[in-house]
């Protein structure tokens, strides 16, 4: 089960003023599923309206119907091992999207198996929040308890060039659980639950609902 007051716990955060977003990454993809460039960059190099623009995306994935269409699944621990798309994932987290080639490899295998007949866009950023105690009356506290630093995908439809359209799909990695890392775990986004991008699952290396 995803609670929904850690999922707002993330998105009060996604504004311009606010956010501790350090970087955004992606690809686009064209008609026939093929490679139409990338960027990556320092996500506060961004003017104001560009961080407002892609968070609002970003916001789409922890601001939806928790366990409707934002479900949490687990990796077993054979998924976890080398090679898998746990330790990508992993890797792309810990080194703040700043691997170029690791995140070629990471576009490879979505535009190995999404199914779509649009041009799309894949956008990946990266968090760093620290996470503020509370104390025993709910009121926070400054000291820092965690940091959770995560990830989040959208995939996106194109609705002009290189414009991104509202995500059809995308995750959160790793969850966010009791208000704290849980990276045995991913949360993912679908727009519609009733016609899911199934592929997405094979994608993050199948994990278990």
């Amino acid at each position: 089960m995803i609670n929904r007051e850690d999922m707002l716990e993330l998105t009060r955060r996604m504004t311009p003023e606010r956010t501790s977003f350090t970087r955004i990454a992606g690809c686009y993809v064209d008609r026939d599923g093929d490679y139409d460039g990338s960027f990556n960059t320092n996500f506060l190099n961004l003017s104001v309206a560009g961080k407002a623009k892609n968070l609002k995306l970003a916001k789409v994935v922890p601001f939806s119907e928790p366990d409707r269409n934002l479900k949490k699944y687990r990796y077993e621990k054979q998924a976890q091992g080398p090679g898998s798309m746990w330790q990508m994932l992993m890797a792309m987290r810990d080194c703040g999207l700043k691997n170029d080639a690791l995140m070629d490899t990471f576009y490879d295998v979505v535009m190995e198996e999404y199914k779509t007949d649009s041009e799309y866009a894949v956008y990946v950023f990266h968090d760093c929040y620290d996470i503020p105690i509370k104390a025993a009356d709910k009121e926070r506290l400054w000291e820092s308890e965690e940091v959770f630093s995560y990830l989040i995908c959208v995939i996106c439809p194109l609705v002009g060039e290189y414009e991104p359209g509202s995500p059809d799909c995308g995750f959160l990695f790793p969850a966010f659980t009791d208000r704290s890392a849980d990276p045995d775990c991913v949360a993912v986004f679908q727009r519609n639950p009733d016609r899911p991008h199934r592929e997405l699952l094979k994608i993050l290396g199948n994990p278990m609902l």
